[in-house]
Parts: structure tokens; sequence; C-alpha cells
């Protein structure tokens, strides 16, 4: 697995929009994302050409987004790239990327939601990839969440110190305020008292794997295309899953869970991992861990890999930076989830 070098504080780091066009249309919300990069992380922020473009002419244009991807592997002055967004079609630029440049320059690549597409084809390529924060959904609002927010992403990108004990947040939020209200700007809705964490549905023994995943309902747009993994790549894999703005159902979750577990790939994991489900009730929430544990368990048979949800990654904030390709370690006994290695060369 190919690895990006480690970030510094001094990192020069690329901003692309590979998919929707919300720098246009909301700036100040992005400026204060790009601010905050600089100021709390210490980064040098380059912006890519389509990086504010318009959200027809970014639509139009699918290659020339993957042209700005291609560009920040090529050039050796960027150390890394990070979305500004997500949005919902960023799969048409997977056949403008340039993969034999990317392949041999592995640099940090970061995004949420709709980068699902990218990240996870690459990392079926054998490159890290990171999922999660992006400049206007996780870093404009720095200031609003919880400091081990700030703990956590400075952690991740600056220290050494593996294996690396992931911990719930103490609180968290559904949503942000109006991002066209400067006088809330970077501010997030009523947050709510992390006291339970996150917890394991089944699971009685440790298992380590490695993560593989993203954004359910993008997932779905890459399963029978030629993005989509082989039967032999999931052996060995932790997968995690959480679901949109767009809310889907816990039926219709259960829906995407039975086609996982007809392609036989339940019988081959080492776990699974949810997000916490973005404007459920408590209602729903229970139902969808049912049919969850219903659809691997009751109707596929996997009762021995551990299933852990309301993990801090997804639509909910503060996220938690997760590594596709990085090795993790799933505690049903303890609780815990564990980055036991460094996704970074030193």
């Amino acid at each position: 697995m190919k690895k990006p070098k480690r970030l510094k504080p001094s990192s020069r780091i690329a901003i692309i929009s590979p998919s929707s066009g919300l720098p246009y249309l909301f700036p100040d919300n992005y400026e204060l994302g790009l601010n905050n990069l600089q100021e709390f992380i210490g980064f040098e922020v380059v912006e890519m050409p389509t990086a504010r473009m318009s959200p027809d002419d970014l639509y139009r244009n699918p290659q020339l987004r993957a042209n700005d991807i291609n560009r920040c592997f090529e050039d050796d002055q960027i150390d890394g790239i990070i979305t500004s967004i997500g949005g919902y079609e960023s799969i048409r630029i997977l056949p403008f990327l340039d993969l034999e440049l990317i392949m041999e320059h592995p640099k940090f690549l970061m995004g949420l939601s709709d980068a699902t597409t990218f990240l996870s084809y690459l990392n079926q390529l054998g490159m890290i990839t990171f999922y999660e924060p992006t400049v206007m959904a996780g870093f404009a609002q720095v200031k609003s969440l919880p400091p081990e927010f700030l703990q956590h992403l400075k952690s991740m990108f600056f220290s050494n110190q593996f294996p690396y004990r992931y911990a719930p947040y103490p609180r968290w939020t559904n949503a942000y305020k109006d991002w066209s209200n400067l006088e809330t700007l970077g501010e997030c809705e009523a947050f709510t008292e992390n006291e339970q964490g996150w917890t394991f549905l089944q699971g009685t023994s440790v298992e380590q794997g490695y993560l593989w995943g993203g954004c359910m309902e993008v997932l779905e747009f890459m399963k029978s295309t030629i993005y989509w993994p082989h039967e032999t790549f999931w052996e060995d894999k932790v997968l995690f899953f959480e679901t949109s703005e767009e809310k889907p159902s816990p039926m219709q979750v259960g829906y995407m869970l039975r086609n996982y577990g007809m392609q036989g790939i339940f019988s081959k994991i080492k776990g699974v991992m949810i997000g916490r489900a973005k404007d459920y009730t408590d209602e729903e929430k229970q139902k969808l861990n049912e049919i969850t544990i219903n659809v691997i368990k009751g109707e596929f048979g996997a009762d021995r890999i551990p299933v852990v949800v309301d993990v801090d990654f997804g639509h909910t904030d503060p996220k938690l930076i997760l590594p596709l390709g990085g090795k993790v370690e799933l505690n049903p006994i303890t609780n815990d989830i564990i980055l036991l290695e460094s996704p970074f060369t030193e």
C-alpha cells in the first residue's frame, strides 16, 4: 500500500472542487474554511482552477475537474489535496484520472460524501486515501466544534504516535447554521451530548482489518462498473459506511447491505463500522440497528464479525479522519477502535 508523506504545519495543500460548486454559491463559508486551514492547522493553501468554478461549469466539465487532481499529483510543490465539499456526480471524473501519474506520486488526498468515488477507487489501486472533513464542512466550523476536533486533526496530520486510539467526541451536531447569514457564519445548530459514544451491536472477539468504504449512496453509483472492487478485494477489510443528508430510510440501507451480502462480502470481511446517521430520530436509529443486524447476521450468517454503529464520521459533526487502507482493530470487549499503523511515511 502506497502511503503519502506525513504533513507538516507548513505543508502546501491544494483545494479542489471535484463535484459541487458550493464555493461559488457560498464564498464566505468557503473562505472561512480556507482561513481556518491556515490559522488553526498552519497549512499553506493553493486553490486549483476549478475550486471556485460555478456549478454549471463544473457539471459540464468533468475532465477539467479530473485535470485539477492530475495536476496536484504532478506538482512536486503540492503536499496534499483537500476537497472543498461533496456533491453527487464525481463518478464522471474517474475516466479522466491519470492513474499512472497518481500512483507514482502518492499524496495526502481527503474528502467526504461524493469524494467516495475516487477515494475508494484509488485505494483499490493501492494508495491510502483519507475520508472526512472538507473546507466547507468541517474546517469552516472549527471554532464552533468541540476542541477535541482540532486536537484530533493535529494528531492525525502531524503526530507519529501509533497505535492511535479513536475516541468519541463529547458532543455532536446534525447541521450548520445558514451559510448565507454572515452573523452566524461557521456556527453549528444545537449540539447533543454524546453520553453513550458508539455501540458494538455484535462481536465477541478482537478483529483487525483494512479500512474501505464511504457514503453508502455514492458507493451504489459504482456497483457493476469497472470501478467496483474485484471479488478478491474484500479479504481482511473493515467496511465503513455512512448515509448522506438525503437520509435514506432504514429499510433502504438494508437493501444496500443486502447487496453486499449477495456478493459474498460479509463472509470475507473483518468488521463493519457505521457512522452516525444524520437527522435520524432515536426510533429510526433503533430500526436501522435492527435491520443492519438482521441482514448481516440473520440473512447471511455473519454473526462473528464486529459491527459498530454511531461512530463519529459521516454527515454529522465533528468528524473523525479514516484512512482507506489503514489497518484498524475493532475491540467489542473494550469498545475500542484503534488505528494500528501510521497512514503516512515519515
